[in-house]
């Protein structure tokens, strides 16, 4: 299971049992379904990824898992907006997806390198 050794892997599986756990008493159970699954996909999508036997198939998942970190921060932003999550949560919460986002970046790009040099 090489995901494990993944430092983005490790942050945003971090980060979504932080949202659960921020999020348990919040009684708009859509708003928190939906948050906590674009949370828990990122880290799911890495995983699945890193277990495939071809880079291009690992890239598709990363990106899929890029895609939910920018869901993610969306309904950080609105839940910040309408007071379901507090600004100091929030706007950790916000940064270290941000980090995630650029590490999977990094880690997309170089994949696509390797891929190319073949």
């Amino acid at each position: 299971m090489r995901f494990k050794n993944l430092e983005v892997w490790k942050t945003s599986a971090r980060l979504s049992a932080d949202i659960y756990k921020g999020l348990a008493d919040l009684k708009d159970y859509g708003f928190k379904d939906q948050i906590t699954r674009s949370g828990l996909s990122i880290p799911s999508n890495i995983a699945e990824g890193e277990e495939r036997d071809s880079l291009k198939e690992a890239i598709r998942f990363l990106n899929i898992a890029k895609g939910s970190a920018a869901e993610l921060s969306t309904q950080i932003y609105i839940g910040m907006d309408i007071g379901y999550i507090s600004k100091p949560d929030g706007n950790d919460w916000q940064q270290r997806v941000s980090l995630i986002s650029q590490q999977l970046g990094a880690l997309i790009k170089n994949k696509k390198g390797r891929l190319k040099e073949g």
